[in-house]
């Protein structure tokens, strides 16, 4: 499981639109990689909604902001149509993605066990590094605080 200061994960996953992102063709941009559980639910949605309002923020931080699921990404495409969302999506429908960054995990509802996607978002420096961690994420005011610490994380 991938820690702060150690190197992020890196992959290519098929996105909304169509073609693929690479994560490390996006360097020197600092990277908001968050991991959330499905489109269209309530929380997901919420949080999409929140990422998209800071876009210009985000953009003048000189930072990328990509959500990522196991949802296809023609779900992707719908989802964003739906919400006019202004984030990328891509879609790590077998959870290599996930696992990697171990938020694959077990999760317990009305008693019964199921494995899903923890809400959780990875702040990536311009060198590729994790630079900091939100597990176990709650929404409300979540995307803000990713904001000031990518306002905060200097370039080098």
């Amino acid at each position: 499981m991938p820690d702060v200061g150690t190197p992020a994960p890196d992959f290519t996953l098929p996105r909304d639109g169509g073609g693929t992102l690479t994560l490390s063709d996006l360097r020197p941009k600092k990277v908001v990689l968050y991991f959330y559980p499905k489109d269209d639910t309530p929380g997901c949605t919420k949080e999409a909604i929140a990422f998209t309002g800071l876009g210009a923020e985000f953009d003048a931080a000189d930072t990328q902001v990509i959500g990522i699921s196991k949802d296809t990404a023609a779900k992707h495409d719908k989802f964003i149509a739906k919400h006019e969302l202004g984030v990328a999506l891509v879609s790590d429908a077998e959870s290599d993605v996930c696992e990697q960054y171990g938020v694959w995990v077990e999760k317990n509802m009305y008693g019964k066990t199921y494995m899903g996607i923890e809400r959780a978002t990875f702040l990536i420096d311009g060198q590729g590094n994790i630079a900091q961690i939100w597990r176990k994420v709650k929404v409300p005011g979540h995307a803000e605080a990713v904001l000031e610490a990518a306002q905060a994380l200097q370039v080098s």
